[in-house]
């Protein structure tokens, strides 16, 4: 067209009208006269997550149903799937069709009167007692949980809940103590075996320091409360429990899996047993997996920049289309 437009010796719309080219087709030309070529779709930017990333997103959300975006991207980052943040995990199962949004009721707000929050492990215990029921009968689920890594120190399935049988499984958790270590205060309701003269009596034998909750003020020992909620909905109700010993091997399964696998909301997605060694583990946890992000983002950024080379190169290599025939 420009030679055309040179050579011929009348106006430029008189050739178009020969040519049947509309006008905005031969200024759109004349505009990109001299430019590199567009490369055909969206060329790859450094921050996108590749191709394989994304099914190995999905094909472990496919192999762990029951758990959260957030946890999951966790899961994967200290197993080594894939490193990505969060909130990239939650948009690709989205876009999967594969995330669920629910909402939570409101819970009562915490009193500024509670209990001092723990800053080292043993320090603070919760102890308290849960109901399992085994195809109508009731057995007795009696725990003590760290406040500080919320690990599960110690357990029994009982037969009864006695002060006998909670002493027992007090006494078993402090024999986990290590050599030299001050004895932790023991937080608990007011139910009858840790009101009881027996149970006092005991405590003040092992030096034992021992607080109870305010009455209607469940809260306060929350945190073994939450964890018998989780056992529950987790463990108990999700499988046929036989009977007395098989619940027992089920439950003790499930406890080490929750101390040493289940990764915690309340403890930066870290396990209980993470934060049982110690604030010095936990800064090396949290280092590796910061180093981890950081080196998947450079490798990212350098595939990228790869795949935007050969596409580009890809572009230049294409024949230049013809518009006339």
């Amino acid at each position: 067209m420009t030679h055309l437009k040179e050579k011929a010796k009348f106006p430029i719309k008189k050739s178009l009208a020969v040519l049947n080219l509309p006008d905005r087709t031969y200024h759109r030309w004349t505009r990109l006269s001299g430019k590199k070529p567009r490369p055909e779709g969206l060329v790859p930017k450094g921050h996108w997550i590749l191709p394989e990333e994304r099914e190995k997103i999905v094909a472990f959300k496919r192999q762990n149903p029951t758990v959260g975006g957030v946890r999951l991207a966790y899961m994967m980052l200290d197993q080594g799937v894939v490193a990505v943040s969060s909130s990239t995990v939650c948009r690709v199962l989205r876009e999967a069709g594969l995330s669920s949004r629910w909402t939570l009721p409101e819970g009562r707000k915490a009193s500024r009167h509670g209990f001092q929050q723990p800053k080292s492990p043993h320090e603070q215990w919760h102890t308290d007692i849960a109901y399992i029921n085994l195809r109508g009968t009731h057995y007795f689920f009696i725990s003590v949980l760290d406040g500080y890594s919320r690990a599960i120190v110690f357990w029994d399935l009982c037969l009864s809940m006695t002060t006998a049988d909670v002493e027992l499984v007090i006494q078993r958790a402090l024999e986990t103590l290590p050599q030299g270590m001050a004895k932790p205060r023991i937080i608990s309701d007011n139910g009858p075996q840790y009101l009881s003269t027996e149970f006092r009596s005991y405590l003040r034998d092992q030096e034992v320091v021992h607080s109870r909750i305010r009455v209607g003020h469940p809260p306060s020992n929350g945190k073994i409360e939450r964890f018998h909620q989780t056992l529950k909905s987790e463990c108990v109700r999700t499988q046929a429990l036989g009977g007395f010993e098989e619940a027992k091997k089920i439950i003790e399964t499930y406890v080490h899996e929750y101390n040493h696998e289940r990764l915690h909301w309340a403890l930066n997605y870290l396990t209980p047993a993470d934060y049982l060694k110690g604030e010095d583990n936990i800064k090396q946890r949290l280092e590796r997996r910061k180093d981890a992000l950081e080196k998947a983002r450079k490798d990212r950024r350098q595939r990228q920049a790869l795949l935007r080379q050969e596409t580009r190169s890809a572009d230049r290599r294409k024949p230049e289309k013809c518009h006339f025939r």
